[in-house]
C-alpha cells in the first residue's frame, strides 16, 4: 500500500495530545532503541512475548479465502501455533476459517472492524468500530478477545483507552517481512522477518492480501518454510504472545 496509510514504520502509537511516537521504528536506529520502551510501557503497548522466551508467530488481516488455508496448512505440517488477529469484514465474509483458526490450536486477537488508519477517525467511531469487530470475531470463534493490535501497528488515544478499559493487551510486533509490498519475494520477506531474531521476539507476517499488494499472501505462505527453519535452528519454540 501507498501513500499516508503505507506501512514503512513498523508499530506507531499516537500519545495523548496528538503526539504521534513511531515506535517500532526506534528498533531501527540505535541511537533511538533505548527510547522506546520509555515510550510504549507507561501506555501498556507491548513488542515482545510476554515471557520473554521463545517466539511469537503473528498474522494480520485476515481471514482469507485463499491465504488463510495456505498459511493454515504450512503451520499444521509444522506443528507451530501462530496468533490471528482478525479483521471483522473478513471474517464476516469468512466466518468458517475463522472458527478453522481456532479449532487447528492456534489464537486469536482483535485487529479492527474496516482496515482504518485510526488517527482519521474520531473516538465514537473507534470505539464502535472495536465493539463490531469484537462482537464478530466471538461469534464466530466462540473465542473471548484478550489481545489487540490497530491497524497499520497505528494506535490512537481513544483505542489505547477502549484496550485498557477491556483489559486486552495491545501487541505490535519486533520483527517483520514487509510482506505486503509488491516488491516483496519469498527470500526477502524470511530475511527481514529473522533478522537478529532472538528469544521473545513477535513476528509480523499477512495471510491476507485485501489491504496489500494483490497475491501478497502467496509470498508469505512459500516464505514461511523459512523462517520457521532459522527459528528451529536458534533453537526457539513457539509461545503465545
Amino acid at each position: 500500500m501507498t501513500g499516508p496509510d503505507d506501512r514503512r514504520v513498523p508499530g506507531s502509537l499516537a500519545l495523548p495530545l496528538g503526539l504521534l511516537a513511531a515506535g517500532a521504528a526506534l528498533h531501527a536506529v540505535p541511537a533511538l532503541t533505548s527510547i522506546w520502551p520509555a515510550v510504549r510501557r507507561p501506555f501498556g503497548v507491548e513488542d515482545r512475548t510476554a515471557s520473554g522466551t521463545g517466539f511469537a508467530l503473528t498474522f494480520d488481516d485476515g481471514p482469507h479465502r485463499l491465504g488463510t488455508p495456505a498459511v493454515l496448512e504450512v503451520l499444521a505440517a509444522r506443528r507451530v501455533r501462530a496468533t490471528f488477529f482478525l479483521v471483522g469484514e473478513q471474517v464476516r465474509r469468512n466466518p468458517t476459517l475463522a472458527a478453522e483458526i481456532v479449532a487447528a490450536g492456534h489464537g486469536i486477537g482483535l485487529h479492527c472492524d474496516r482496515h482504518r488508519n485510526l488517527l482519521r477517525l474520531g473516538g465514537r467511531a473507534v470505539r464502535d468500530d472495536i465493539e463490531r469487530a469484537l462482537a464478530t470475531i466471538e461469534e464466530a470463534t466462540g473465542r473471548r478477545v484478550g489481545l489487540y493490535r490497530p491497524p497499520y501497528g497505528v494506535l490512537s488515544a481513544p483505542a489505547l483507552r477502549e484496550a485498557h478499559r477491556r483489559g486486552w493487551r495491545t501487541m505490535l510486533w519486533s520483527h517483520w517481512g514487509r510482506d505486503w509490498d509488491a516488491r516483496a519475494t519469498p527470500e526477502s520477506i524470511a530475511r527481514l522477518a529473522t533478522r537478529r531474531l532472538s528469544a521473545g521476539a513477535v513476528v509480523l507476517l499477512h495471510d491476507a492480501d485485501d489491504y496489500s499488494s494483490p497475491g501478497s499472501w502467496r509470498r508469505t505462505a512459500a516464505a514461511l518454510p523459512a523462517v520457521l527453519d532459522v527459528c528451529e535452528a536458534r533453537r526457539l519454540r513457539f509461545v503465545a504472545p
